[in-house]
């Protein structure tokens, strides 16, 4: 027996697709049984198996599970949660590794999964070696046992366990993603007052699309907000590893800007140590982070390449401005955003400020959102080659980390291929709106000169 997957769903982080297009239940099949044989190779014998709320989730796992016992590996299955939950059950479980069936942050009609084996996140030349194995058939064999847990208090026990905050009126909308039932039990156990919005679980999203680092979809946490008076609020995407906030005055706190927040009481605890966050973040943060007495790195776009990056440098504390936000500090190294709402929650008690505040005090700066602009997978990497070259001949100061990231006397702009679409994504700040201006022209002239046209769709 033997697979082809769609060419298109084994992406660099994961494994994502539309389904009944280019993801069916024979991929989740196919992907457990090769899956089965990588573990088996390296000695695993057990995995857990989680699930998010999209309709189709329950069937593409249940194809998964049925391969990977067919390959000869035993399942726990954790059921339908966030996939942090899942990552706990592998953090805390007798297992080796463990799969998430998720369509993360992504419209309705997609799903996927989410892959660790043996302490790291599988992606990248794993997942193309994942494919060659189902198309040629190299397959393990055996009859795995299938059991159950019910990991949910136990994950939030653990979320609250060493809870260092004080009392706060603090709004959560959960977008009606997998991390519902948890977040209604997290919210009973943290002091203060808290108000939960859509937590009933819903792959169809009847309210708005769960992606907080597009704004539009916080309209309803900013009301709730401004409607009961509360300190802030926190909101999540549909499998809740990507956390966003507003302020009480309604104002978004972006990725980086949590990261800032969250460094501080870090680095109170452990002076001079690396905080990572990826190049779309602000020189305001990398910045900040040195005055704090930590060591800033910027590295590269993706959570996997940032998990594998923390593990390199023993970083306690990572973040990207998508939201997902990755503490080793008293936690696992996994980006959770469920446990990253509860360290916010201490960060600003400990500032002896309301989130407000620090969001008054914050070094100003004019940033675009990120932009994107369509290009054909075959060109992408190859357009960011010919800037890279162009730049070193004119002595530009480049940062080549991921992509071009160029500083100015102005400010810096930024332009990298996507590794999950057929985009070049971009993102300029300068100190005011003039400058901003001028970054935007170099970033126009670089992409004429390589033949792409910025007609840009934006998003943040």
């Amino acid at each position: 027996m033997s697979h082809t997957f769609d060419r298109t769903i084994l992406r660099e982080y994961d494994v994502r697709g539309v389904v009944g297009k280019t993801l069916n239940e024979s991929d989740a099949y196919a992907l457990g049984r090769s899956f089965a044989a990588l573990a088996k190779g390296e000695g695993a014998k057990k995995l857990a198996v989680g699930r998010d709320g999209r309709t189709h989730s329950p069937q593409l796992e249940a194809a998964l599970v049925r391969g990977l016992t067919e390959g000869g590996i035993d399942v726990i299955r954790t059921g339908v949660g966030p996939s942090p939950m899942l990552y706990f059950a592998v953090a805390t479980l007798d297992v080796q590794g463990g799969i998430q069936v998720t369509g993360s942050h992504n419209p309705p009609e997609y799903n996927g999964f989410k892959m660790l084996l043996n302490g790291r996140s599988v992606f990248g030349e794993e997942i193309q070696r994942l494919g060659r194995a189902a198309s040629a058939g190299e397959w393990s064999t055996g009859e795995g046992k299938v059991e159950e847990t019910d990991i949910v208090d136990a994950y939030v026990d653990r979320l609250v366990e060493d809870f260092q905050g004080g009392t706060y009126r603090v709004g959560w909308d959960v977008g009606n993603g997998a991390a519902g039932p948890a977040v209604e039990k997290l919210i009973k156990k943290l002091p203060g007052e808290h108000f939960a919005i859509h937590t009933e679980v819903d792959g169809t999203f009847p309210n708005h699309h769960p992606d907080p680092t597009v704004e539009a979809n916080l309209a309803d946490l900013k009301a709730l907000v401004a409607e009961k008076n509360l300190d802030f609020g926190i909101a999540f995407d549909g499998d809740a590893d990507r956390i966003g906030a507003v302020d009480a005055k309604g104002r978004v706190v972006w990725g980086d800007q949590l990261v800032m927040i969250l460094a501080e009481p870090v680095l109170k605890e452990r002076p001079g140590a690396t905080i990572i966050a990826d190049v779309k973040a602000s020189q305001i943060l990398f910045d900040r982070i040195a005055e704090l007495g930590g060591t800033p790195l910027m590295w590269k776009t993706g959570h996997s390449l940032i998990k594998s990056k923390m593990k390199d440098t023993n970083a306690p504390l990572a973040g990207e401005m998508s939201g997902h936000i990755f503490f080793k500090h008293r936690w696992y190294g996994f980006d959770d955003a469920l446990y990253a709402g509860v360290r916010l929650i201490e960060a600003v008690d400990q500032s002896g400020k309301s989130l407000t505040e620090i969001m008054d005090e914050m070094p100003k700066s004019t940033a675009t959102p990120e932009m994107r602009f369509p290009v054909d997978e075959s060109r992408k990497f190859d357009v960011i080659g010919e800037v890279l070259e162009r730049l070193s001949g004119n002595g530009a100061r480049v940062d080549a980390t991921d992509g071009a990231r160029v500083m100015t006397d102005d400010g810096w702009w930024l332009l990298r291929a996507s590794n999950t679409q057929d985009v070049l994504v971009a993102r300029a700040e300068a100190r005011d709106e003039a400058g901003l201006e001028r970054l935007m022209k170099q970033i126009d002239d670089q992409l004429a000169q390589s033949g792409v046209e910025r007609t840009a769709s934006v998003g943040h």
